[in-house]
């Protein structure tokens, strides 16, 4: 694989390519001015699979290099380096995924081998560049066909309480099983149900299926919430509330066992409407969760106004907050907001031990992520549960 190295610092230079020498990494390029290194991209002469930009650079910074490597369509993967505040290089890392580059990481210099070595193996491969994978976008008549048709399968992603290690709930999250693309993810067709009002149907699919299987682990002694996403357009139908009502009743499952998942992530279209909807669910004693909070268009107004009783920290605010003071800053905050509002706290994206440790010293509620169980077909809850079990001696011995 061929590396670009761009800094300012000619020391700089010589010692990544001396670490990355080390590491079997020879083929590697050097320039002093992104605009050297920009001109040697756009000239076509080999392709690069992975480039190291600084940030503060004279003439072009790193920052203005990425929106660059951007306009050339630059298809490999990219470490960002400096020696800025932690901060400044962490914005920065999250303007370039945004950017939709491959991003790596972010280095602190000085780089030692280690963070090398462990930055390098995050690339997808070692022989060729990377190419971004763009995600399929399907017709709205096909995904018309698949709700109506019982293509729509629903998986669940358990939750457990921190403090006793129990299985609280589950969050529902919808596939497509397509004929030709096997499981299609919910970000590949959600989008198109919103644009093309499509997205009650899709809703009323995943909820009565969700229900459905809620009342098989009633009957079979499992009591479990279960949380099902809703879109901010599914909240525009005042005849929301009791097609719920009646979908619970239905399937024999008490109201307070379901908890219905709000993120707004696209703007109210009637505010009024939708305080009215979601006021008489809570009537109704059915659940509501200001989900992916501290994204998106949610915010302290939405506790303000809505009588939501749970409260799920976005996963970027989870993953890692026990070793960055400013995501730990968050969530506290988040936590005791929660608290003085009485509601329960879910955090996402729990990928690790020291992700548990943390959430468990916290005093955070529940749990959820892949660091207890992925999302799961129904039928491998059951199983997923003994395993579980079998954790959680060694989870609840760590001091909290």
């Amino acid at each position: 694989m061929k590396i670009l190295l761009v800094d300012d610092e000619p020391f700089v230079l010589k010692l990544l390519s001396r670490q990355l020498a080390n590491l079997g990494f020879s083929d590697v390029v050097c320039r002093e001015r992104a605009t050297d290194a920009l001109a040697l991209l756009e000239s076509g002469v080999g392709a690069f699979g992975l480039i190291f930009c600084d940030l503060q650079m004279p003439g072009m910074d790193g920052v203005e290099f990425v929106r660059q490597l951007v306009r050339i369509n630059y298809a490999g993967g990219l470490v960002l380096v400096s020696g800025e505040d932690e901060r400044i290089l962490q914005t920065a890392e999250k303007l370039s995924k945004a950017h939709q580059l491959n991003v790596l990481g972010a280095l602190h210099k000085p780089v030692s081998p280690e963070q090398l070595r462990q930055v390098l193996t995050r690339h997808p491969s070692r022989d060729s560049v990377a190419f971004h994978i763009v995600p399929k976008t399907y017709e709205p008549d096909e995904l018309w066909r698949a709700i109506t048709g019982g293509k729509l399968v629903n998986y669940y992603q358990p939750k457990v309480d921190l403090a006793s290690g129990a299985v609280a709930g589950v969050e529902t999250l919808v596939r497509w099983r397509h004929p030709e693309d096997d499981l299609v993810l919910p970000d590949q067709f959600i989008a198109t149900a919103e644009e093309h009002g499509l997205i009650d149907e899709l809703t009323h699919a995943v909820l009565t299926a969700a229900l459905h299987q809620a009342r098989i682990w009633q009957d079979a002694g499992l009591h479990l919430h279960v949380a099902v996403n809703v879109s901010m357009d599914n909240l525009g139908s005042l005849e929301f509330p009791d097609f719920v009502a009646r979908a619970a009743a239905k399937a024999g499952v008490p109201p307070a066992s379901l908890v219905l998942e709000v993120t707004e992530s696209r703007l109210m279209k009637n505010p009024l409407a939708s305080l009215d909807i979601l006021t008489r669910l809570r009537l109704k004693h059915i659940g509501l969760s200001i989900d992916d909070f501290g994204t998106g268009h949610s915010s302290l107004a939405q506790l303000r106004d809505i009588p939501f009783d749970e409260l799920k920290v976005d996963r970027g605010f989870v993953h890692g907050a026990c070793r960055d003071s400013s995501l730990r800053a968050i969530f506290e905050a988040s936590l005791g907001m929660a608290r003085q509002l009485g509601m329960k706290t879910v955090a996402e994206g729990v990928e690790d031990l020291d992700d548990w440790a943390f959430l468990r010293a916290a005093g955070c509620d529940i749990a959820q992520g892949y660091f207890i169980a992925k999302p799961m077909p129904a039928a491998e809850v059951m199983g997923w549960l003994s395993t579980w079990e079998s954790r959680l001696g060694k989870l609840l011995a760590i001091k909290a």
